[in-house]
């Protein structure tokens, strides 16, 4: 059976929503994002969204409980010596130059509770993947997830466990109940203002002549300085002997809008329809809409080009079975507003963004406007129509590549 889905915003499955109690308690402990999960959540529920749908209408969604990850599933990525350091370690009796070692430093405190974050969090996000790859679901959602910085053996970027790289890698997995056996194909589609560094390069292979499983595609600010730094973030070339066009970046300059999105839409498009996944993971890091206090792209919620926009064309008009993640995001009721309405979209049953916020206990966080809404600020776009067409000019050449990669050999 073919394992892609047409989508037409009524899914055949609901839509599984990874939930619990534990979850949203122990990833409101994150010291990038404290209290970030429960305000989520408590708006995802203040709008009835989970709630059963009754009469005639199919029930959207099926609130799925993570299980913990286990020690053979965290090894499938991480280290084991980073693992047993990270997980042995209390957060005010840790050797510094271990620590620092290991990332567990500046951006990457030891925290209370962290043995249980790294476990809930990758397994929630296995679960996720689970429940897609198992039939359980074409849509999966975990909000909790997308720690896309997170190395083999050392936490960076606010990350501490690599549940994006772990999740590719269950999901590429060969279908043992296909004939002839199945080997998927995995899309990660990354759309975090920082690159997605440490995914990227878990599946980079330079010099590479063969299709691969996995393609890695990052949309994301880069300038010198920028946070994370790598090679990996430029505008691929062809010509380099680092090329894989399975581990592809569209770098943005600062004040990317919703017309920026739009104008490069097309090849994102171009590239899914070459590599035809089986799967498709989103990342939906938030710290790109206006408003984030990283104040670089000037993205907006709604509109044509918009965070929405992107996320209801893969969630309707793309084949593949989707797993939504979330990522960066720091000004905390925006990132509530903005998965909240990602949430309903994904659920076939969008809000309206000039919705009011329910009166409920967290009401008071979403001042002045006390709507669904993040606009776009006044910041001035970047990026040039020259600067446009160096992209698709360089991504004529990408896809030339890529799709000679994805036909079979001939005998």
């Amino acid at each position: 059976m073919d394992s892609r889905v047409e989508s037409t915003g009524l899914h055949a499955r609901p839509v599984a929503y990874i939930f619990s109690e534990d979850l949203v308690k122990i990833s409101s402990r994150l010291p990038s994002n404290r209290n970030r999960s429960l305000l989520v959540y408590s708006l995802v529920h203040a709008y009835g969204l989970l709630a059963t749908c009754t009469g005639q209408e199919s029930q959207r969604f099926l609130v799925v409980r993570p299980r913990p990850a286990g020690q053979k599933e965290l090894l499938a990525y991480h280290t084991r010596d980073y693992l047993e350091y990270v997980m042995n370690q209390s957060s005010d009796a840790q050797n510094l130059l271990e620590a620092s070692e290991f990332g567990l430093e500046d951006d990457c405190p030891m925290f209370h509770g962290i043995k249980d974050y790294i476990t809930l969090v990758a397994g929630a996000t296995l679960t996720g993947a689970a429940a897609i790859r198992n039939d359980i679901s074409d849509i999966a959602i975990c909000w909790d997830g997308g720690r896309h910085h997170a190395k083999k053996a050392r936490a960076s970027g606010f990350c501490y466990v690599a549940d994006c790289v772990l999740a590719i890698l269950f999901l590429k997995r060969t279908i043992p109940s296909t004939h002839p056996l199945k080997k998927p194909r995995v899309m990660y589609l990354d759309l975090d203002l920082h690159f997605s560094d440490a995914v990227s390069q878990a599946f980079h292979k330079p010099g590479s002549t063969a299709a691969a499983q996995v393609l890695t595609l990052s949309i994301h600010h880069a300038a010198p300085g920028f946070f994370p730094l790598s090679p990996l973030a430029s505008l691929p070339d062809v010509d380099d002997p680092a090329f894989d066009p399975f581990t592809l970046s569209v770098p943005l300059k600062a004040g990317a809008s919703n017309k920026t999105f739009l104008r490069i839409w097309p090849i994102i498009e171009h590239v899914k329809d070459i590599f035809r996944p089986d799967f498709i993971i989103i990342q939906c890091g938030l710290d790109g809409l206006a408003g984030d206090p990283m104040a670089t792209f000037n993205w907006s919620l709604g509109g044509e080009g918009s965070l929405g926009w992107c996320i209801h064309r893969i969630i309707h008009e793309w084949k593949g079975k989707k797993m939504l993640l979330g990522g960066g995001g720091y000004n905390t009721p925006n990132a509530a507003r903005a998965w909240t309405y990602l949430t309903s979209v994904a659920g076939g049953i969008p809000l309206s963004l000039d919705a009011d916020i329910p009166e409920y206990s967290g009401y008071l966080r979403f001042k002045p406007s006390f709507t669904l809404d993040v606009p776009a600020g006044n910041m001035q776009d970047q990026n040039t129509e020259e600067y446009f067409q160096t992209i698709e000019a360089t991504y004529e050449g990408i896809l030339s590549v890529l799709g000679s990669r994805m036909v079979p050999p001939t005998l």
